[in-house]
């Protein structure tokens, strides 16, 4: 039998004892005396945490009492309902941890109104688009009815107004230009709850184009204005979509899932933080916000009501234990030491997307404004695949990716997107990310595509001098060498 902490101890001086660290090692020698092979692989993704560079711009690495608050007592407890709202007893404790952590989200936020339970970012969506949808349209229609609620409906009204609710338009950032699966794709339920059409960014600039926006919306009415990326190199200008939403009488809802960090540590501010223009605010918490997976809502008072019946809107119950470790990620959000680490999200996304056009990467958007940039690999004669197992096999780790009117479609693709949030968690600096950015460009330069059964060139496969391979592991490992994830815990 494994046991972890008893070999910690014996390796370490108590003066260098760490509690997390126990805690943590106690918690995987519990997991080994009932399931050996799970405790193996939560330890071989530590391991190859440390052995691979992680440039995937939605991952990071959340603290140790983040990952620990997580394990607790609370995920035995049903808590449909809301704090000092709830559908069972013995909520109380549930009621502490879930009101800590909307407090502590009005604080890092500034917003009116906070709703901590959604699972993840695509329910936190769901959470908002059906609140809109109730607010907006099926209370006005129960309203016009005479009727104080849909419960009252008859069988016939309640399908009138059911059928006007999956009518609505939604409009957002399309999956091409850099939008999110959840934001109107084709293959994703938000484009069979409502109408969906999309705005593009400029096919010349990669840009938004406001002006072009401004008249889009107004022509097509949009219940629902979207903005928000998972792929999109630029800062958003949210006073003016706000502007643009209010013109055709459009609610602004905003997704700030992967640049939540950057508003929480006061790099986006102003015209460029959506919380004082977006009627509605949605997010993940595990990207740069550095904490558990999972996701909330802001919103104005307007909205509070309708958001807060997530449950039994759309969520099922909410999970207390990960809400406990949302409520430590805020409370680290709000430190001085955060907003040094978001400006430095930045710092680093941008030294290592100008080393890149340096050596001869093009970059959509010609660079980037936040945490995140998207290579462009046409010039290389490489697929966004063949780029992202070629980089995985020198272990550096992205993601391929879309680029604007990609030849290559969704599943090749024709372009990676790379991300600093990760390894300024690690402690790197400008330095590090031009010998990351040389070190892509190298093996992108080297790889090869390589050929299918049938002899052919393949779109997945790719070929490198097994020399390339060997010497660039060995410049990560002595690079992660200097920057080891989580120090606190033993080489495992």
């Amino acid at each position: 039998m494994t046991t972890y902490l008893n070999n910690y101890l014996r390796s370490t001086k108590p003066e260098h004892l760490s509690k997390a660290a126990i805690a943590y090692l106690a918690s995987l020698d519990h997991v080994s005396d009932s399931m050996p092979q799970i405790a193996g692989a939560i330890v071989q993704e530590l391991k190859d945490q440390r052995t691979y560079l992680k440039l995937i711009a939605s991952e990071n690495y959340s603290s140790l009492a983040t990952q620990l608050a997580m394990g607790n007592l609370l995920t035995d407890k049903y808590a449909e309902g809301y704090s000092g709202h709830r559908f069972y007893a013995g909520c109380d404790n549930v009621d502490t941890v879930e009101a800590e952590a909307e407090k502590l989200l009005l604080e890092l936020f500034g917003a009116e109104c906070a709703y901590a339970q959604p699972h993840s970012g695509a329910d936190a969506n769901l959470v908002a688009f059906w609140a809109v949808l109730a607010h907006k349209i099926q209370n006005s229609e129960v309203e016009k009815l005479g009727k104080k609620s849909i419960d009252e409906l008859t069988p016939g009204e309640y399908e009138k107004i059911r059928q006007l609710l999956i009518n609505q338009k939604l409009m957002g950032l399309s999956l091409n230009s850099g939008g999110h699966l959840t934001h109107g794709y084709r293959h994703n339920i938000s484009s069979k709850m409502m109408k969906s059409v999309f705005y593009d960014v400029d096919p010349k600039t990669e840009k938004i184009d406001y002006t072009a926006l401004q008249a889009q919306v107004q022509s097509e009415k949009p219940t629902i204005l979207l903005a928000g990326y998972s792929a999109h190199p630029c800062k958003l200008n949210f006073a003016k979509m706000r502007e643009i939403a209010d013109s055709a009488g459009a609610v602004l809802m905003v997704d700030m899932a992967h640049f939540a960090g950057l508003v929480a540590g006061k790099v986006f501010t102003d015209e460029f933080n959506p919380v004082p223009f977006a009627h509605i605010v949605t997010s993940t918490t595990h990207k740069t916000l550095r904490g558990p997976r999972g996701g909330f809502v802001l919103c104005t008072k307007e909205y509070d009501e309708s958001v807060k019946k997530g449950c039994p809107l759309v969520l099922g119950g909410p999970l207390p234990h990960v809400m406990a470790a949302k409520a430590v990620a805020f409370k680290e959000a709000l430190s001085p030491e955060f907003s040094s680490y978001a400006k430095q999200i930045v710092k680093n996304s941008q030294a290592l997307a100008e080393r890149l056009m340096q050596r001869g990467i093009r970059l959509v958007s010609g660079g980037t404004e936040n945490h995140l940039a998207i290579l462009d690999l046409t010039s290389l004669g490489l697929t966004g695949r063949q780029a992202e197992t070629a980089l995985r096999e020198t272990h550096l780790t992205v993601n391929r990716n879309a680029i604007p009117n990609d030849k290559n479609g969704p599943w090749y693709t024709s372009g990676i997107r790379i991300g600093s949030p990760a390894l300024t968690s690690l402690g790197m600096k400008e330095n590090e990310m031009h010998l990351i950015a040389d070190l892509i460009v190298d093996i992108l330069k080297e790889a090869k595509p390589g050929l299918a059964k049938n002899g052919e060139k393949s779109r997945a496969k790719v070929e490198m001098p097994q020399t390339l391979v060997i010497e660039s592991q060995k410049r990560v490992a002595e690079l992660l060498d200097q920057f080891r994830l989580y120090p606190e815990l033993p080489l495992l």
